[in-house]
């Protein structure tokens, strides 16, 4: 089994042309430029078993030669951008499935699997892959353009990327390399594979929003390991809504929104190892663009779930019609707003320097003591202390719901976000039918209080708003009707305001007396 790492670098074409000029990228060549037309053919079954295990099995054409390759997500054990790949070469056109053995494929193998196997959709590329090194290290930039096509149908996508990939060394060169091509022409991290955009292309998903993968983490793992894996994962979830947000799907928008949310609790979680300056910068660059998509769902959430229904309930039914088509503008303004943030250089920049960050920070380098020995501790026994530490936090604040000002709500209701997120990072390492239902039982708890300290938080956002339609900058014809409908959502909102302080409360308690599924 070979450990691939890899980095891959979205451009326009005329971008991959000027960097195939580069001169100092042709000073760090360690031999000519090899230029290939590759045509690779990807295999599944007609319900996409291997997709949904997280496995790619293709055969790339390469003149008369014909390699298959079988990949699999390593969550971490191969470090940043590593993932597990077996390359061999066969004879003809079909996957050979008695070579599967001792692969992540073996498992999924049986005679049903070799009969219903077929070739699902295709990439053909034109690769200029120039040999550099870099450092003592050596790796290859390949420049990828071409397309992906669907087997069956006419569905199309044009490829240009650049990847850079490791072939021997320290993993440090890759991202050197990446941040310095950077400076010279404009690329992107790219954190779908050519294998995730197909798949999604023959679904018909390229421009539907994508919900988070699972974390599998190995229990081998150290916390450095660990966070670099739930990292990834995290900025992965959110780059590969860029394409539903842009088309302005609300969907795409929230999913895009959960993954920086992650991708911050994540930095939270792990902070003593993690904190710096330049931590600090990419933190507060993370949460500018979380708050440039926030405002495209808080208006979806209000309109949906508060002032649609009201179009049906007399007698505030006609008020309710004006301020939904008040706040309906609104939203494709904000909308409007949303795609010039993902088309703007800033947000490239954001995504790969998190990217980089999470490969090649300081927090890997540093020689800080007690960094060092935190990088280096056991996942598990990380996790654990972790979240217990975080659950006594909240329990404790919970308690006293009823003293706490909007402000510190509002703290505690982030606090919940992030401890729910790191038990879904964290589940993998902790295995056994005893601790999965003690965390089922957990997290079920943890959703029900976060989701009412979500109610009590959309409840003071919509008392905010109904402020300033109340008084307006310019007031508008139409703003005493907008007022009275909004002033009567708030009025239903604070009779709900009071049980939600109950349902906090009750569920702090269960949550003190269930038992701690990392122990």
């Amino acid at each position: 089994m070979a450990e691939e790492i890899e980095l891959k670098l979205l451009t326009s074409s005329a971008a991959a042309a000027k960097a195939a000029r580069l001169p100092w990228l042709r000073r760090l060549a360690s031999g000519p430029a090899q230029r290939r037309r590759l045509v690779t053919v990807y295999f599944d079954t007609a319900s996409l078993k291997l997709r949904r295990h997280r496995i790619a099995i293709r055969i790339r054409h390469v003149g008369e030669q014909r390699l298959q390759t079988i990949k699999a997500a390593s969550n971490g054990e191969s470090g940043a951008f590593g993932r597990h790949e077996w390359e061999q070469e066969i004879a003809g056109d079909a996957p050979d499935l008695s070579l599967a053995k001792g692969t992540a494929l073996a498992p999924l193998v049986t005679k049903k699997l070799v009969r219903k196997l077929k070739p699902v959709f295709e990439t053909v590329i034109e690769r200029t892959a120039l040999p550099i090194r870099s450092g003592g290290s050596e790796l290859e930039l390949a420049i990828d353009r071409g397309q992906i096509r669907a087997h069956g149908g006419g569905e199309r996508e044009a490829v240009s990327e650049i990847e850079i990939e490791l072939k021997r060394g320290d993993p440090a060169e890759l991202a050197r390399v990446a941040r310095r091509l950077a400076r010279s022409v404009p690329v992107a991290y790219g954190a779908r594979s050519k294998a995730e955009r197909g798949y999604a292309l023959i679904a018909g998903e390229a421009d539907e929003a994508v919900r988070a993968a699972e974390i599998d983490l190995d229990a081998r793992l150290t916390a450095g390991e660990a966070f670099q894996a739930i990292g990834l994962a995290c900025l992965d979830h959110a780059l590969s809504n860029e394409r539903a947000a842009r088309a302005g799907d609300v969907e795409g928008v929230h999913q895009m929104r959960v993954g920086l949310r992650r991708l911050r609790a994540a930095i939270s979680v792990f902070k003593e190892m993690v904190q710096g300056p330049r931590t600090e910068s990419l933190k507060a660059d993370l949460k500018w663009l979380t708050d440039q998509l926030s405002p495209v769902r808080d208006l979806d959430v209000l309109i949906e779930e508060r002032v649609r229904p009201l179009r049906k309930a007399a007698p505030i039914a006609a008020e309710a019609g004006v301020l939904e088509q008040d706040l309906d503008a609104r939203r494709k303004a904000r909308r409007e707003r949303a795609k010039e943030v993902l088309e703007s250089g800033r947000y490239r920049a954001i995504g790969l320097r998190a990217a980089l960050w999470l490969a090649d920070g300081a927090w890997l380098r540093s020689d800080d003591a007690l960094v060092a020995a935190c990088r280096a501790r056991p996942a598990a026994e990380f996790a654990a202390e972790a979240l217990a530490r975080r659950t006594r936090k909240i329990v404790r604040k919970a308690r006293r719901i009823e003293t706490l000002d909007v402000r510190a709500r509002h703290k505690l209701r982030i606090a919940v976000k992030k401890l729910r997120y790191a038990c879904e990072f964290f589940s993998g390492l902790f295995a056994g039918a005893k601790r999965q239902a003690r965390l089922e039982r957990f997290a079920k708890t943890l959703n029900a209080l976060q989701s009412t300290l979500g109610t009590l938080h959309d409840i003071e956002i919509h008392e905010g708003l109904a402020a300033t339609i109340a008084r307006p900058r310019r007031p508008a014809p139409s703003q005493a009707r907008e007022a009275l409908a909004m002033g009567f959502i708030a009025g239903q909102e604070q009779k709900q305001a009071a049980s939600c302080v109950a349902a906090i409360e009750d569920a702090a308690a269960r949550l003190s007396r269930l038992p701690a599924f990392w122990k």
